[in-house]
């Protein structure tokens, strides 16, 4: 018969490898970004900024899942890095709009090879890897409903 305190046992908890597997991914990446300068969230921030160049904060902080509380102490220390820009929408005053800067856009060079470092750290094979991306997206999509 099982124990009723068997759901608090860390082995039969979904959450602790998830957080355990992000904690050691971000840990994996510091060596490659501290070449760039960037911290985890800086790098992925300017991920999105690579890809669209141009959007809201409010934008920004939906494809990268954190709010503004967060975001904008990490994009004003972008903008002193000189990698973006922030104004305000001439359409509506409260839209912060963040821009990629030429630096910025320079940056993406370097950063160009990080994402296969890793791959080469974690060494999953493509289906595996595409397994687990799919799996922890719908875990997402559920938690985000």
């Amino acid at each position: 018969m099982a124990d009723r305190y068997d759901a608090l046992k860390l082995k039969n908890q979904i959450c602790f490898p998830l957080y355990a597997c992000s904690k050691e991914i971000v840990k994996a990446y510091k060596p490659y970004l501290d070449e760039l300068d960037l911290t985890y969230t800086q790098y992925i921030t300017m991920m999105v900024m690579w890809e669209h160049k141009e959007l809201k904060v409010k934008e920004v902080g939906e494809y990268l899942f954190l709010d503004s509380s967060t975001l904008t102490p990490l994009l004003k220390r972008l903008e002193e890095k000189g990698y973006v820009t922030r104004r305000r929408s001439s359409e509506d005053e409260r839209d912060l709009i963040v821009t990629i800067t030429d630096s910025g856009e320079a940056l993406k060079e370097k950063a160009v090879k990080v994402p296969e470092k890793l791959a080469a750290c974690v060494d999953l094979n493509s289906q595996k890897a595409q397994a687990l991306y799919a799996l922890l997206y719908e875990v997402i999509g559920k938690l985000t409903q």
